[in-house]
């Protein structure tokens, strides 16, 4: 007797990025050594009020819980241990940030400006230790979490340029008779639950805007980076924004949940496709705004014509950097036959050259631990899975670098891959990559359609026509030509098919935190 895969899922609320697969790969390993007993019972239980059961477990869970352990994954240790929230916390935050919603929309947006620009100065100052912390948090090299904390100033100052602008009324019509206009309007309380993996980044895309748009932020950093959450709070306290307008929320996937299901204005999330759809579900009886930055599996094609160097050593960063654990980073790599060699040569040349491990902490370090053990034994299993049918080695070993401590995976490069293997349909989120030839530009075009996701994809050629012509047909919400991961705060950041609900960055990513209001002037005189 098998056990339902299917309803064992709806368990699995995980609010940090790209976690599903990897969880949902250990728990059939765990299922495959269960009793025929265990299986049986487990269908018992589901049988009388699956549903019901699962939420007073989490109830249970969210009011027991005490603490976070935040685990360094170079290390193994417990760098430190964060107080979580319960039911009845959570409730207080709420209701505070509710209270002071209204007082902070009043707030003028010059006053607003300084606290956010203040804010990035004092990023900027602690830098240091801020990207110490990430580093240990989460095991991103050092030299990359301070780009991260730098480049925040970037979308700080993107947001202040813009936002008055784009919050002014506008008059839609106008005659004699009658004056119709719009205005924008705050949301309210917003929901900000978000990701382990660019936790400055992503949560300055929310915060920054809905803060000076006038809506105050319940802020649920993930459970894997609560200390670098702690640290924003207390900056933007520092800066000037009062405690209940940016309050911090501590705990697992339950409080992740509960915040979703909170009567707010807007919850934005970053994470896993299955579990956006498990936060929409829970806002949509509040008929709260939903926005979702959710999985990708980044395609890339260098053509025939392609400058095979350049192509070769810019994807090899997009697809390693922060240890291929980007929300774009390039995930499948496909290249015309006639330059399929050469690239090949030159790709695992450059990844070769970063390989090297050094503690995350030292400055010469590239490629760090992954955040989570699990994702290791995923990719072992994805590599697995490729080689035996049929693909090559061309770089790494596709396994856990067992000499060293903490959660390393040998960067690795296979060749000969195609779409009969799980590496080139599940999102990898580590240093994995599969390099495939095509023939034509059309074969490309297909094999990169062929996805359920739709976050970013890139072609290289120096003809920006045939690049043009070739991303037009391919079904992203960013194109890229001679680039990969590149995000920047004057382009809507938006999804495709199950990437994504919504825009963040762009003027677009400033509407997102507003509602409008529509205004029937009637003159009585006339």
């Amino acid at each position: 007797v098998k056990l339902d895969l299917r309803l064992h899922e709806a368990l699995l609320f995980v609010p940090c990025p790209r976690t599903l697969a990897a969880k949902m790969f250990a728990l059939r390993t765990r299922i495959a050594a269960h009793s025929t007993k265990n299986a049986i019972s487990g269908r018992l239980i589901l049988a009388r009020g699956f549903a019901k059961h699962v939420d007073n477990a989490r109830a249970v869970i969210l009011d027991r819980e005490s603490t976070l352990e935040v685990v360094n994954p170079t290390t193994g240790r417990i760098e430190k241990e964060i107080p979580v929230d319960t039911h009845a916390s959570l409730q207080s935050k709420f209701q505070k940030s509710k209270a002071a919603q209204g007082t902070w929309a009043k707030v003028p947006i010059s006053e607003k400006i300084n606290m956010l620009q203040r804010f990035g100065t004092y990023l900027d100052e602690e830098k240091d230790a801020l990207a110490t912390t990430l580093t240990k948090e989460m095991g991103k090299p050092i030299s990359q979490a301070r780009n991260e904390i730098n480049a925040v100033k970037q979308r700080i100052s993107f947001f202040v340029d813009h936002t008055e602008e784009v919050m002014k009324s506008e008059v839609a019509r106008k005659t004699d008779a009658f004056e119709e206009i719009v205005s924008y309007e705050p949301l309210g309380v917003v929901g900000n639950i978000s990701a382990w993996n660019y936790p400055y980044f992503v949560g300055a895309n929310v915060f920054v805007p809905a803060l000076l748009t006038g809506n105050t932020v319940l802020y649920k950093p993930s459970e894997y980076t609560p200390m670098t959450g702690d640290h924003i709070a207390r900056l933007l306290h520092k800066s000037g924004v009062p405690e209940e307008v940016f309050t911090v929320v501590h705990g697992r996937g339950q409080i992740g949940e509960a915040v979703a299901g909170l009567p707010l204005g807007g919850v934005f999330f970053t994470g896993s496709h299955p579990t956006g759809v498990k936060v929409a579900s829970k806002a949509a009886p509040n008929m709260a705004r939903v926005q979702l930055e959710l999985g990708g599996k980044d395609p890339a094609y260098v053509c025939a014509d392609a400058d095979v160097e350049m192509a070769a050593k810019s994807l090899a960063d997009g697809a390693f950097y922060n240890t291929g654990q980007s929300c774009c980073s390039v995930e499948r790599i496909y290249i015309h036959r006639s330059v399929y060699s050469k690239f090949v040569d030159v790709f695992v040349a450059e990844v070769k050259g970063f390989s090297a491990i050094h503690d995350p902490l030292d400055s010469k370090a590239y490629i760090g631990p992954l955040a989570r053990s699990v994702q290791v034994d995923f990719l072992k299993h994805l590599t697995d899975h490729a080689l035996r049918r049929g693909a090559q080695i061309a770089c790494g070993t596709g396994q856990r670098l067992s000499e060293h401590n903490g959660n390393y995976f040998s960067p690795t490069v296979l060749t000969n891959v195609n779409h009969k293997m799980e590496l080139q349909h599940l999102e990898t989120f580590g240093p994995l990559i599969g390099l495939q030839m095509v023939e034509s530009d059309e074969e490309a075009i297909a094999l990169m359609n062929d996805t359920t996701y739709g976050l970013t994809a890139g072609v290289y050629t120096p003809d920006r026509a045939r690049a043009e012509r070739i991303l037009g047909q391919v079904d992203s919400g960013t194109s890229y030509w001679n680039a990969c991961d590149r995000v920047s705060p004057f382009l809507p950041w938006s999804g495709r098919k199950f990437s994504g609900v919504g825009s963040t960055l762009g003027k677009e990513g400033i509407r997102a935190f507003l509602r409008p209001r529509g205004w029937h002037m009637v003159n009585p005189s006339k």
